[in-house]
């Protein structure tokens, strides 16, 4: 077997650091930038926050292509959802018709899932579908592979009722770390907030990131 070909035939993955926190205002969503196919890396400056209503993102890991689908046919749900009821849908309404795909097509999909936005009923909200389909609202959630390196580092300082730039800081140093450990994420930081007003995207180019550790 030619293993040093291996990565023409691998599926784009987006294996990831992804994240989203509730604070006193809203959500912070975020995420690296690294596509990958098999070793090889596809795409460097990738944007894993993706639109699905005006208040309502999700952050994308697993199969690049199966994620972007399934984004793609939520936003068209909800939108519908929207001229029906003349008001923005709700965060948790986006959430569960992203686990009702996620569980109906689980044996043929990849797809690791963090819906995150807010809406005049319950404010902020965070809600993760891991493979398979399951949906939980979290007030902190993190997935992909840089995932596994930041638990710890998660539990030890998330604070509910953070300020928006506590909870951007948190976001970005939890990301860092996970970037500098994995080798399927890396790349630049995106980072969204989201609240009543909408959505303030940033982003913070790899040589701006924090460093904890110079090896």
């Amino acid at each position: 077997m030619d293993y040093a070909n291996d990565w023409l035939n691998a599926a784009e993955s987006t294996g990831t650091s992804i994240m989203a926190a509730e604070f006193s205002d809203g959500v912070v969503i975020g995420a690296d930038s690294r596509t990958t196919t098999g070793a090889y890396i596809a795409n460097r400056v990738t944007d894993k926050l993706t639109k699905v209503t005006d208040h309502i993102y999700c952050c994308r890991s697993g199969s690049a292509a199966d994620t972007q689908a399934i984004a793609d046919v939520v936003s068209y749900h909800l939108n519908f959802h929207q001229m029906e009821l003349g008001e923005q849908p709700l965060v948790e309404a986006g959430a569960q018709v992203f686990r009702e795909l996620c569980y109906n097509y689980r044996d043929s999909l990849m797809a690791g899932i963090l819906v995150a936005g807010w809406d005049r009923k319950k404010g902020g909200q965070v809600y993760s579908i891991p493979i398979g389909g399951m949906c939980v609202r979290q007030p902190v959630s993190i997935g992909g592979s840089g995932s596994s390196y930041v638990y710890g580092y998660v539990d030890a300082n998330f604070k509910p009722g953070m300020s928006k730039e506590e909870c951007v800081n948190f976001v970005i140093n939890t990301l860092s770390l996970a970037m500098a450990r994995d080798g399927s994420s890396g790349g630049v930081v995106r980072v969204g907030v989201i609240t009543a007003e909408g959505v303030e995207r940033r982003v913070i180019l790899g040589t701006d990131l924090p460093k904890f550790y110079e090896g």
